[in-house]
């Protein structure tokens, strides 16, 4: 049992100064130091050997011999730790992150800078910092297409029909020749499909997304429709093989040829993947 307050969680990082050279042999430390032992100098990237190289007494550091303004020198002081709420500077690598109960939590106290190189792995991949991710997927492929002109269905005959033109199409997988899209890649896809009536003439419509394995996947019926200017929407969610085809319908059986109207607001079909479905 702990009695009194809880500390905070610290990291400690040793303290590192560089140093600006010139033609002499004597430089001024940041912090105090007892001995050469507790202070790990390098000059040229090479570490230093204490009493030997150097010496130390208070802030006072001397070499054994005098440097030039061309060298590199810096030291890290070994017997000073300092400690801290955050971690140092490209401290935190990705199994430190795996490690933690609430990754998520962490990563949101943690500023970019603390983090090191390639320390995040999204969708089993490594995110080298300063680059970019795409989280999630994108929802395609995606189309929507629309008829250009009218289109008749005729009495007692299931229609298929055109939508032979393309708002967008992401991956070029619906086809305007036979208004079937075939998607390519296995998933969940949402299929909506809309027509209007241009018949002033009452009539029941049925508006039906097909696929190539199923007949109606989903299906809109409406009796005795009032007439021209009457809309017919479906929508649903299938689940699609990579070659199996969706496609749009309609029949009625009522009276002579009956006309859908034209236009990107009047008569379309389209659909997109579900991520992660």
């Amino acid at each position: 049992m702990y009695i009194g307050n809880i500390p905070a969680d610290k990291y400690q990082t040793l303290q590192k100064q560089s140093f600006t050279t010139s033609a002499t042999d004597t430089y001024t430390l940041s912090y105090a130091v007892t001995n050469p032992q507790d202070l790990a100098l390098f000059i040229n990237n090479v570490r230093q050997n204490p009493n030997d190289a150097y010496t130390v007494s208070g802030t006072t550091l001397t070499l054994s011999s005098a440097i030039t303004s061309s060298d590199t020198m810096y030291a890290v002081f070994l017997g000073r730790a300092v400690e801290t709420v955050a971690p140092a500077l490209s401290s935190v690598t990705n199994d430190m992150l795996a490690g933690s109960i609430n990754e998520n939590k962490l990563l949101g106290s943690i500023p970019n800078a603390k983090l090191a190189n390639s320390s995040i792995t999204l969708n089993g991949s490594a995110v080298s910092l300063g680059g970019s991710a795409t989280v999630g997927g994108n929802n395609t492929p995606a189309f929507r297409a629309f008829h250009s002109s009218t289109q008749n269905v005729t009495n007692t005959t299931l229609t298929t029909l055109s939508f032979d033109s393309e708002t967008f199409d992401s991956d070029g997988k619906y086809d305007t020749s036979n208004g079937r899209f075939t998607p390519g890649v296995a998933g969940k896809y949402v299929l909506f499909a809309n027509v209007r009536n241009d018949d002033t003439n009452v009539f029941q419509l049925e508006l039906e997304i097909r696929t190539s394995a199923e007949n109606a996947i989903a299906k809109f019926s409406r009796g005795n429709s009032a007439g021209a200017g009457d809309s017919f929407s479906v929508y649903t969610i299938a689940d699609l093989s990579a070659d199996e085809y969706a496609f749009v319908t309609a029949y009625h059986s009522q009276g002579g040829t009956r006309t859908m109207l034209a236009g990107t607001a009047e008569a379309f079909f389209g659909g997109f993947k579900l991520i992660g479905a």
